[in-house]
């Protein structure tokens, strides 16, 4: 199942298990991860792109060691909310992953979450060397924050 609309997807979930959520980027899948209850979001790792079947391959290896529940992927609409073709990229990544597992998958609005990312990153007085090392799930953290503290509201 993969929806734009996270009430949908919050209703598909089971109870009391993590969501992952994914900056998907040219180069690299920020990964984070809530806890059982869905109330904090963890950044956990970057994982450097590769062919979609190593992609997907590394992202189900995480799905399962932690028994995630659900996927939420950031969509970078442009700032007017159109979708681009980075839109289209993440949303034809979701596709192709729906079918390979049967977790359902949404879409976040990630607008300025790198940069609130980076925001955080340099208020943690983080080196610019670190942060480039980080900024991929630090952003996933972001996004799935945002689609948890909105999940507490439905």
């Amino acid at each position: 199942m993969v929806t734009d609309d996270i009430a949908a997807f919050a209703a598909a979930l089971p109870g009391f298990r993590a969501i992952t959520g994914l900056d998907f980027g040219d180069k690299t899948i920020g990964v984070a991860v809530s806890d059982g209850m869905r109330q904090v979001a963890t950044p956990l790792e970057t994982i450097r792109r590769k062919k979609f079947t190593q992609d997907a391959e590394a992202l189900l290896a995480i799905v399962a060691k932690r028994e995630i529940a659900g996927l939420v992927l950031g969509l970078p609409r442009n700032m007017d909310g159109t979708e681009g073709p980075r839109c289209q990229a993440t949303r034809a990544f979701a596709r192709n992953l729906s079918r390979l597992t049967d977790l359902p998958i949404t879409f976040w609005d990630e607008r300025l979450s790198t940069v609130a990312a980076e925001r955080a990153l340099l208020e943690a007085d983080t080196s610019r060397a670190k942060r480039a090392g980080v900024i991929d799930h630090v952003a996933a953290g972001v996004i799935l924050q945002g689609a948890l503290d909105r999940m507490r509201h439905l």
